[in-house]
């Protein structure tokens, strides 16, 4: 008897109370609203389960204490106008020296005027190739031979077995290199053809290459490059007069590796040259970032910003610049670290008694309007007719 009282008393606790069958009706309406719900409580349920299967990324930022990293550069950019045979790229730090011990892996691959390839890309070389020699050259010469520098011997060079110890024998010099074709090493080497058979091509470089984490900048421009009296310059005295269309599409550029969400601001643009000798100038300003996955892996890369600026050179060299593409960068003192974690699957939880609760509860309101609507309508249709 006691058990009975109890669950009577415990009945007085039921929010849902029960109404028999006979004094339910259904309604055509209420079918309407009833599937109409079902399917936003199935839409909304699967925008909340897609949320909670996505991770969430957290930010902070600090003070980056870093030290004796490498700096990665990744490019892709096509010059339409310009020969690869007339481009080189320097990489230099903020004191104006070549960086040295670069690790790349850059490629010049030649294009028509069209923008497709005309042969197999080769490895470009990068900063000062004054001290380079062509190794074909030696395995078909006497390696012991002194050729003439025509007159520009010096202590340091006393032979020019190629042409490019010519080059540099006349710039050590001062003098204008400006007669290849009646210098005998660089008739051999097809200088001055292989200057002629470019001239109207374009050029696609690509790759990357890993410099020191310090301010600097890396540039593409006309002309080998070398270091004179640590001042760098660039050698433009073998094209003569010859004017540079320095237009350019960057199809990606980027600091270190991708991550996911990242925005790159210089991938996917178009850059045209309203004139010749033009200098592009890219100021940019590098986060550095670390990005920790799920399975607590760490990618260290980098985010940028970056400003720019264009002008005309009146000459290849002096203090009116020189036309190319510029890319002058320095570091943030603070790091950003992003942190994938997993969704709360309580959050999960209480999103979905949410969409369901309030889904009901609405439709329920609907319904009720709908049901008394119909009946009041009803009524004064029953009392028009009845009078």
């Amino acid at each position: 008897m006691q058990t009975k009282d109890f669950f009577q008393k415990l009945r007085r606790f039921d929010a849902y109370p029960k109404t028999l069958d006979d004094f339910r009706i259904k309604t055509f309406g209420g079918a309407t609203v009833t599937i109409i719900s079902g399917i936003i409580m199935v839409v909304l349920f699967i925008s909340e389960l897609n949320y909670y299967l996505t991770t969430e990324v957290h930010a902070d930022l600090f003070v980056d204490t870093s030290r004796g990293q490498k700096l990665r550069i990744n490019m892709d950019i096509n010059f339409p106008r310009v020969s690869c045979a007339f481009l080189s790229i320097d990489a230099m730090d903020v004191t104006g020296e070549s960086q040295i011990d670069v690790e790349h892996n850059i490629y010049k691959e030649r294009l028509d005027l069209e923008g497709s390839p005309l042969e197999v890309p080769e490895k470009e070389d990068i900063g000062d190739k004054s001290l380079q020699i062509v190794e074909s050259l030696k395995l078909s010469l006497n390696e012991s031979r002194c050729e003439s520098c025509y007159g520009a011997e010096s202590p340091a060079l006393k032979c020019c077995n190629t042409c490019d110890n010519v080059r540099e024998a006349y710039r050590k010099k001062g003098w204008a290199f400006t007669s290849p074709g009646e210098i005998e090493q660089c008739a051999r080497e097809g200088f001055t053809e292989k200057l002629e058979q470019q001239q109207n091509e374009g050029c696609h470089l690509y790759g990357n290459l890993e410099v020191n984490k310090v301010a600097g900048n890396f540039h593409i421009a006309p002309g080998r490059s070398f270091q004179q009296h640590h001042v760098h310059v660039h050698d433009m005295q073998a094209f003569g007069n010859t004017k540079f269309n320095m237009t350019h599409s960057i199809k990606h550029f980027s600091f270190g590796h991708d991550y996911p969400g990242i925005v790159n601001p210089l991938d996917h643009i178009h850059v045209l040259a309203n004139r010749e000798q033009m200098m592009f100038q890219y100021f940019v300003k590098i986060v550095p970032t670390t990005y920790v996955k799920l399975n607590s892996s760490v990618l260290s890369t980098n985010q940028f910003s970056v400003t720019t600026n264009t002008k005309a050179v009146t000459s290849s060299f002096g203090e009116q610049g020189l036309p190319g593409f510029f890319m002058m960068y320095e570091f943030s003192p603070m790091m950003v670290k992003y942190t994938e974690e997993k969704r709360s699957f309580f959050h999960f939880l209480t999103g979905v008694c949410a969409i369901i609760g309030g889904v009901f509860t609405v439709a329920g309101l609907v319904d009720s309007f709908i049901f008394h609507s119909a009946k009041i309508i009803q009524k004064k249709i029953e009392l028009g007719k009845a009078s």
